[in-house]
Parts: structure tokens; C-alpha cells; sequence
């Protein structure tokens, strides 16, 4: 065990010292090349010239460093290319062009490194926007609601992106804990919205209806309406895969309706892993005019200590370099009960290394324990 969590920590230090490696050797790549550039001149007969090397100095730091920095390295390699002229005589025709190209490519680099920094402006500014829109559609749930235990994790696929089409939510109602995790069809800016439609729907109807059957129908008929609305494919192909859950106070147990969704864990305290399903299959949302099947929600024990953990295919289907799935079940069997947060941020840890780093879809963890 401890071989083990000594490779992983030490494939953790590699991957970071690798990134920390490369920022260095960039700070530092303008001056070695000024500095390559004097050699090559001091080594090479008076016909070659070194002024590639001079001016690639100042382009290299511009969308690294800062302005004053951009600008210093510039007036370094301006100097360098006077002083290596001066060496054989005064100034030619040759070393004044090659002066005056430095001098430009400098102000040209000065130009960049202004573009370069209004870009990571705009860039931190839709960062902020993205962060608080996650925050507004996918809150973070408390770490303790209803007496249970809970904690929440989603793990985008596209780097840098914050929401996508998973979602989750939770909320204490007179009738119990509800909850649900789900998986909009499609990507971009039509799955978020989606994803708002589903959350606020779910957040009213687990409030009002008193059934966990009459909560699925309240999102069913949300989601028609936005399809309607939106109109195009969404309205003809659009629709959502969940599962609500609702844990009744002080009851021990647990009710089910699963809607196309993968199938919760239930992990018990002695490590035992069994998938919680629905007692009858039924249609992702969104899809009740391809047949309309009154949903029934399964009953099932949810005894202290036991974790439930709902979650979205980003989990069940994430593939290693052969192409073989991450089997949560498998995985999770034998472990000892562990807190929520430590669940969800260890199951992130492990998908991210068993797919090399790169998720193909986005992933939403949800555990509720029982103390």
C-alpha cells in the first residue's frame, strides 16, 4: 500500500515539475538566446550575422513577460547587436540595417506583448463569468443536509471549461432529501441551458409534489416546453438522462426513479458495492412522446454508514489507452467507508489517471452517507 502511494505521489511530483521545468526555461529563453547570439558572432567570421538570434529575443518574451520586460530585453539585445558591430569598426551600412531591424522587431514585440495581455484580461474576465454561472446553476450543496452527509464533484471534459451537460442537485423538503444527477443530450451552450431548465424545475416540483413520480412528470413537461421553445433539433431530439432519489427523514430508506440514467452505488460500511435499479426500465426525460409509461419509484434500504453514489457516464464510461472502462463498481468493492468529499475527490483522482489525464466526457459525482 505504501509502494503504491509512493508511485502515485511521485508520478504527482514529476507532472508538476515538468510544467514548473518548462515556466523556467522560458523566463529565461530570451537572455540564453542573446547570449547564443554573441557567441555566434565572437565565432563566426565578420560576413555572418547574428541578429536572428537578437531578434528573436525580444518576440519570445513578449507573451511571456511583462511590458518592462519585453522592452528590457529588446534594449539587451539593441546593445548586443551595436556592440558586436563595433568590435570590427565603426557602424556599416550592414550593421545599420541590422540595428534598425532589432529596433523594430522590439516595438513589434511590445505591440504583441500589449495584445497578448488584453487577451489574458478578457480571458480571466470570462473566467470569472464562467465560475459564477457554475456557482448559479450547479451551487455547491452543503456538507450536511438533513443529516445526511453530502458532497458534490464535476469534472469537465474540455480543458478550462466549468459547466457543461451534467448536472446535480439537492434539496430538503418536508417529504425528505431529494435528489438528482443527470446527463443532457448535447454539448455547449444548449446543454447549459438545459441543465438550468432541469435544476429549476427539479428545485419547485421536490418542493410541491408530494411524489417522487410526480417530480419526475413536473421535469418531463419542463423540458418539453423548453424543446418547444428552442425549437430545431432540441425540439425533435432533445432530452435527458436522471436519477432522483428521495431519502425520507429518519426513515432508513430509499426511494428510486431512474430515467435512462446509469444505475447508483450503494456502498455499504463493510465495503460490499451492489448497484442500486429502478424496478422498471422507463425513457430519458424529455422523450414521453415516443410512449408514455407511468414512472414507479423502488424502495430500497439505506442503512446508517452506507454511501449512495449517483453519477453520470462520465465515470462508468471512461476508457484507458486499450479502451477498457473505468468499473467504479469493481473499484469501490473491499474499500472501508470513507467521508463524501474524500469519496468524490478520490474517484476524480482515479478517472483522471486510468484515462491519461483526459476525459472524454464531462463526469458529475453526487454521495449522500448515512452517519
Amino acid at each position: 500500500m505504501g509502494r503504491q502511494g509512493g508511485r502515485v505521489v511521485g508520478r504527482a511530483e514529476a507532472e508538476q515539475r515538468g510544467p514548473a521545468s518548462a515556466r523556467v526555461l522560458a523566463r529565461f529563453l530570451p537572455a540564453l538566446l542573446i547570449c547564443a547570439g554573441v557567441c555566434y558572432d565572437l565565432l563566426t567570421p565578420a560576413a555572418f550575422t547574428a541578429v536572428p538570434f537578437f531578434t528573436a529575443a525580444p518576440l519570445v518574451a513578449a507573451p511571456l513577460s511583462s511590458l518592462r520586460t519585453t522592452l528590457l530585453t529588446g534594449l539587451v539585445a539593441l546593445l548586443a547587436t551595436y556592440a558586436v558591430h563595433a568590435r570590427f569598426a565603426l557602424p556599416d551600412a550592414d550593421a545599420v540595417t541590422e540595428i534598425l531591424t532589432v529596433i523594430t522587431v522590439s516595438a513589434l514585440a511590445a505591440g504583441i506583448n500589449r495584445i497578448v495581455r488584453l487577451g489574458d484580461q478578457r480571458l480571466a474576465t470570462a473566467r470569472e463569468v464562467a465560475e459564477a454561472a457554475q456557482r448559479a446553476v450547479l451551487p455547491e450543496p452543503a456538507e450536511r443536509i438533513g443529516g445526511f452527509e453530502i458532497a458534490a464533484r464535476y469534472e469537465a471534459a474540455q480543458e478550462g471549461t466549468f459547466v457543461g451537460g451534467d448536472l446535480y442537485a439537492v434539496q430538503d423538503t418536508p417529504y425528505g432529501v431529494r435528489l438528482v444527477v443527470g446527463d443532457v443530450r448535447g454539448k455547449g451552450m444548449g446543454a447549459v441551458a438545459a441543465v438550468a431548465v432541469v435544476i429549476g424545475a427539479f428545485r419547485e416540483a421536490a418542493e410541491q409534489e408530494a411524489t417522487l413520480e410526480a417530480v419526475a412528470g413536473r421535469l418531463e413537461r419542463a423540458l418539453a416546453r423548453e424543446g418547444v421553445r428552442r425549437g430545431g433539433i432540441d425540439a425533435q431530439e432533445g432530452f435527458t438522462t436522471a436519477v432522483l432519489a428521495e431519502l425520507p427523514h429518519g426513515d432508513g430508506t430509499l426511494r428510486l426513479v431512474n430515467r435512462g440514467h446509469p444505475p447508483p452505488l450503494l456502498l455499504h460500511g463493510d465495503g460490499e458495492v451492489c448497484p442500486v435499479r429502478a424496478t422498471e426500465a422507463a425513457l430519458p426525460l424529455g422523450m414521453g412522446e415516443l410512449g408514455t409509461w407511468p414512472d414507479r419509484a423502488a424502495e430500497h434500504a439505506f442503512p446508517s454508514g452506507a454511501t449512495l453514489l449517483l453519477h453520470t457516464d462520465g465515470l462508468s464510461e471512461a476508457r484507458d489507452a486499450h479502451g477498457r472502462f473505468y468499473d467504479p463498481q469493481r473499484r469501490l468493492t473491499g474499500r472501508t467507508a470513507t467521508a463524501p468529499g474524500a469519496l468524490v475527490a478520490r474517484l476524480a483522482a482515479e478517472v483522471r489517471r486510468h484515462t491519461g489525464g483526459g476525459l472524454t466526457d464531462d463526469m458529475a459525482l453526487l454521495a449522500v452517507r448515512r452517519p
